[in-house]
Parts: C-alpha cells; sequence; structure tokens
C-alpha cells in the first residue's frame, strides 16, 4: 500500500490530524523519514528532491497557502500588491540608530514558495568569486565556483528569446530543470536606454552575468519568468501535479512550527527527533515527528528564530527570555547582514506604465486595459518585472571613480578583484515606500545597492512567545565604508542620469521638491545624510546561520549540519558565510539542490555524480 495514500491525491493538507499528532494526545501518527521546515524557495525544492525517493516519507509545513493560487504572484510585475496583505510576514527592523533612527520595513513571503513567489524575479545568482570565497570560509571545495555552479545549471530551465539568441550562449545554461528563465518580461524604452547609456559611461555590457567570466557589467536582466508571461516560484517549479501525486510526500498549509523537539534523555548530544506547529497562537498544537532528519529552511529570519526557540541559540540570551537551553550554540541570529537600498526619480520627459499602480481614474482605465492585455497575451506593461535592467560595478573601479576625483581609499569589501560591489537598476518608473507610492510625474526610477555592506547586525527574541516577531537590527550603515561606497553609487547615477541617451529622457530643468534634482548640487556629506534619512531594503536578509567553522562564528558545517546536535540541519540564505553580490534566491535554489543530494546519499539513496 503507497505510503500516505489514504490523504488522497491533493498534497496540499490542512487538516493537521490527518498526518500530526495532537499536543496531549496519545501518539499514533506516522513517523516521516524527513520533515522540512518551510515551503519556501529552499524548502519546495528539498521536498519535491527527496520524495522522488518513493522510500522517502517527507513532511514540509508551511506558515501560510499557497502562492501559485494568488494571481498577484502569478502576474510578473504585481508582487508589491501583496505586501501588507496575510500573505506577508509584516516585519520591521530594530530602530536604525546610522540611518536617522528609522524602522525598516522588511516583508517576508508567507506561501508556499516563500520569497520567490513575491521577489522581482530577478535571475542574477551572485559573482564567481562569491563561492570560491564560501569555500575558503568552509574550507570545503564543493562550494567553489567550479564545483558548485552544477547546481545552478541544474536548477535551470532556459528557455531562448529569439530576440536575444545571438548574445546569450544556451551551451553554458541548464536546459532541463525544474525552474524556466529566460527574456520573456517586457523591455521598456527608459530600462533599453540605461543599458545604453551605462556603455556610454565605462561600463562594459555583460551578455549574461552568470557565467565563469563574472557579473561585472550592464545588461537586460534575465528573470524567473516563463515563456507564458507568468512568474516561476518554487512553488510552480517543484511542485509540478505529478510530484504533488506522489504518495510518500504530504504538504501541510497554514502549519507554523513553533518549536523543534529533541531527544535530550539519552547521554550525549541532543537529536532533533520531531517539530511542534499549530495554525495560530490560540489554535490547538500539533506535533508531527522524523526519523531520519529535520530540516529547517524559514529562510534568514525564521530559521534563526526557530532555533532560539527551540533552545539553541546563546545560554545568556535564552536564559534572559526564559527559554529552555538544549545546547549552547552562541552564534545563531548573529551576522545578520543585508542589502541595503538608495531610489532615485527623475522627470521624464515621456509617458511610462505608472498606471501599473493607478492613482487617477484614467490610470485605473489603463490599468484595466493592461490586465486584458496581459490575461489574452501574456505580454504589456503588467509582463514586466520592473526592475529590468542592472549594472554590477565595483566602486573602486578607477574608470567610473577617477582618483583625482575619488581620493580617498575605501575598505574592499569584495569576495573578488573581479567581483562587484554596487549594482545599479533601473525600473520602469520612479516609486516610493516599496511602491506604494507613485509619483503623479512620470520618472526615470534609477537605484543604487550596496552589494557587500561591512555592517552586520543581529536577530534576537523578543521574548519565548513564538508569535512574537523576532527582534531584527541589521545595523545598517554603522561602519563608514558602508555610506562611502552608496555616495559614490548614487554620484555614478547621476554621471548616467545626464549622459546619453538617458539624458534626453530626462527634463533635468525640473525644480518639483520630490523629485531628485535637486541632489545633483549636494555635497557628500549632505548626500550621505539624504542616504541614511532614505535608506530601504532589497530584501534580502542573509547570514544568521552562517556556514562556517564553529570557531569562526559558524552554526553549519558545510553540509548543513547545526552544530552540536543530530539530525538537524538548516538550508536557506541564514547559512550564507558572506553575503553573494547580487541577487540571493539563485543561491538558495542551488543550495537545496545540494543538500538534496547529500541527504540522499547519506541514506540510502545514492546519487550519480
Amino acid at each position: 500500500m503507497p505510503l500516505f495514500n489514504f490523504l488522497g491525491s491533493s498534497k496540499y493538507v490542512t487538516d493537521s490530524s490527518r498526518f500530526a499528532q495532537r499536543v496531549g494526545d496519545v501518539n499514533t501518527a506516522q513517523a516521516f523519514d524527513f520533515i522540512i521546515i518551510g515551503g519556501g524557495t529552499a524548502g519546495c525544492v528539498l521536498a519535491s528532491r527527496l520524495s522522488e525517493n518513493p522510500n522517502f516519507r517527507v513532511l514540509v509545513l508551511e506558515a501560510g497557502g499557497s502562492g501559485k493560487n494568488l494571481i498577484f504572484t502569478r502576474i510578473p510585475s504585481a508582487f508589491t500588491l501583496l505586501f501588507h496583505t496575510k500573505h506577508i510576514y509584516e516585519l520591521h527592523t530594530e530602530k536604525q540608530a546610522s540611518a536617522h533612527n528609522r524602522s525598516v520595513y522588511w516583508p517576508r513571503g508567507k506561501m508556499l514558495g516563500g520569497c520567490s513567489s513575491v521577489n522581482a524575479e530577478m535571475a542574477q545568482y551572485g559573482a564567481p568569486g562569491d563561492f570560491d570565497e564560501w569555500a575558503r570560509i568552509t574550507g570545503d571545495d564543493s562550494w567553489a565556483w567550479a564545483n558548485f555552479q552544477h547546481y545552478f545549471r541544474k536548477i535551470e530551465k532556459y528557455v531562448p528569446n529569439p530576440t536575444y539568441a545571438k548574445e546569450i550562449n544556451a551551451a553554458a545554461k541548464g536546459s532541463d530543470g525544474p525552474v524556466k528563465v529566460g527574456y520573456f518580461t517586457s523591455l521598456h524604452p527608459q530600462c533599453e536606454d540605461f543599458v545604453t547609456t551605462c556603455t556610454n559611461v565605462d561600463i562594459p555590457f555583460s551578455s549574461d552575468f552568470n557565467t565563469s567570466s563574472g557579473t561585472r557589467g550592464v545588461s537586460r536582466i534575465m528573470t524567473y519568468v516563463d515563456d507564458q508571461g507568468e512568474r516561476v516560484s518554487s512553488e510552480s517549479a517543484y511542485f509540478t501535479k505529478e510530484v504533488l501525486a506522489r504518495p510518500n510526500l504530504v504538504v501541510a498549509l497554514y502549519a507554523q512550527v513553533t518549536r523543534i523537539l529533541f531527544d535530550t534523555k539519552a547521554e550525549g548530544t541532543p537529536r532533533a527527533i520531531g517539530i511542534e506547529f499549530a495554525r495560530s497562537e490560540n489554535s490547538p498544537q500539533y506535533r508531527a515527528y522524523a526519523q531520519k532528519e529535520v530540516i529547517l529552511s524559514a529562510g534568514a529570519i525564521h530559521s534563526p528564530h526557530i532555533l532560539l526557540l527551540s533552545g539553541i541559540g546563546d545560554t545568556g540570551h535564552l536564559r534572559d527570555v526564559k527559554v529552555d537551553v538544549v545546547h549552547d550554540l552562541p552564534s545563531v541570529g548573529s551576522r545578520l547582514v543585508d542589502h541595503p537600498v538608495m531610489d532615485l526619480a527623475f522627470k521624464d520627459r515621456g509617458t511610462t506604465p505608472k498606471y501599473i499602480r493607478p492613482n487617477s481614474l484614467l490610470e485605473a482605465f489603463k490599468f484595466l486595459s493592461a490586465g486584458f492585455l496581459y490575461l489574452t497575451t501574456r505580454t504589456g506593461a503588467l509582463s514586466t518585472n520592473v526592475a529590468e535592467a542592472a549594472a554590477f560595478v565595483r566602486s573602486d573601479d578607477p574608470k567610473l571613480f577617477p582618483p583625482d576625483e575619488y581620493p580617498e581609499k575605501i575598505k574592499d569589501t569584495t569576495s573578488a578583484k573581479d567581483s562587484p560591489d554596487l549594482e545599479l537598476f533601473s525600473t520602469i518608473c520612479g516609486y516610493k515606500d516599496h511602491g506604494r507610492y507613485m509619483y503623479p510625474h512620470h520618472t526615470v526610477g534609477l537605484h543604487v545597492t550596496l552589494l557587500r555592506p561591512a555592517s552586520a547586525g543581529t536577530l534576537r527574541l523578543k521574548s519565548s512567545n513564538p508569535w512574537d516577531n523576532p527582534l531584527m537590527d541589521p545595523r545598517y550603515l554603522a561602519e563608514s565604508e558602508d555610506i562611502q561606497k552608496l555616495v559614490r553609487g548614487v554620484r555614478l547615477l547621476f554621471k548616467i542620469s545626464k549622459a546619453e541617451p538617458l539624458a534626453s529622457r530626462i527634463d533635468h530643468s525640473n525644480t518639483d521638491p520630490i523629485l531628485d534634482h535637486g541632489l545633483l548640487q549636494k555635497s557628500d556629506e549632505e548626500l550621505a545624510e539624504v542616504i541614511r534619512e532614505r535608506l530601504s531594503t532589497l530584501y534580502h536578509p542573509a547570514g544568521t546561520c552562517r556556514m562556517a567553522p564553529r570557531q569562526d562564528g559558524g552554526v553549519v558545517d558545510s553540509e548543513l549540519r547545526v552544530y552540536g546536535v543530530q539530525g538537524l540541519r538548516v538550508c536557506d540564505a541564514s547559512v550564507y558565510p558572506t553575503i553573494v553580490s547580487g541577487h540571493t534566491a539563485g543561491a538558495v535554489f542551488a543550495m537545496a539542490e545540494k543538500l538534496s543530494d547529500i541527504l540522499k546519499n547519506q541514506h540510502g539513496s545514492p546519487v550519480k555524480a
């Protein structure tokens, strides 16, 4: 009889009693082999790959519902419409001492697919040097680019677009992976002008950011959008009908894990044996058990949060919040780092599709027309990923920052001599407050992100109540080199805005104070203050369960095993030894594929090399 066949053909289960034991009841539930906490970017990959072995009984628990059932996750441009809804964790940082004492909004996906269901679909994986650095930190060459790049190819199903057939070496791309990538979003004129303008100010054109040649240069961005014009998330890629029909896989929705259960009775090392979860704070609690391993894939915020709630962390901190200590691991929640971004908006002489967030009756009509066009042809303004073009540069590049104009030496935080530390990107229009505010003018949106911040912070428990959000302090701009690099990035955006062909598009005579033309006359010190006042997040927190030797602040080893306990691993951006020089989702996909192979090999299902 197939395992868990009683659950029927649909594996999106919302009745916890069908697969778990209510706390306080006699345990009659079957044990799983693997329990995966979080059905996000990594969790869907792990569940899909591990359940390929019909002898592995796999449970994945997701705190939210299905992402692909929400229309705003499917339409590439609509992701910000999910912010401030029940499908998002509404998180805010602690007040940032070096950013005008502001608390910064940090939305995180609360649905299958996690943040891959609500990101800007930018399929750039980081720089090769990032992964070589990971190998050096961990002492494990399997993480070096030469070896790890195999997993990027494994996830990919590159679908060529005839317009870019000559520019992209399709032979260097994955062709049969589950994650469709390509160039099927729209490309608006202002973003096309951004690419050309960058090449005119000595930023070289790059046909592909994801090769061994490195990620520096400017190009249209490859996206997680398929040839039907729909977002590709971890859920849509890995939870196909065929995968969900497997009798050995259970996908539990609206099941928020509140702690990991350990066997601490036997002498020696604690062992993870299961999890406790509930639908909400006041609903019944349930338990499920794992015979082989528990894998924590709840993301860079919730993975350390759950570890701490479970008694894995700094003993002093856990005692302060009245959590029983299972194992002293001081680095849990340390080294929290994020990509901070500064947004600029300039008056566009032409028109832009700012009606994707309509502010008038006319714009509402245009939005409805664009919606009809998208639903019937999968083209038009709604098919954009918003951030359509990007450039990756170094803040010490003498061509971009001549030493006679920029004499001050800034500490190099890059992963390698050819890795970037700044990302510039162009959006279809300017915006503020994560897209909630659209300017009354048509605008050119230009942005700079600090890719390799020196500043790092902490994540700590607010209390022992698992329904209280953790305290998140990334310490934005605490290190002086971070603000210096962002000032240089803003200066470079000014230079780009004044060069052709973008200069002809921008009306620099505009004096409306809500726009940023007036910033061009400010000093570096004044710009620094503006950045501190306006800095936001690119939604890339990482590093809170760092993969590194324990004595160097590590939480997991190079096979993602949590130090000091058995049967527990972490797999998501929290384990990044250092943050990647670009967008974080791709490396999470690849890491989950790698861990799947490790687990199969170690538990009797060898993977061919």
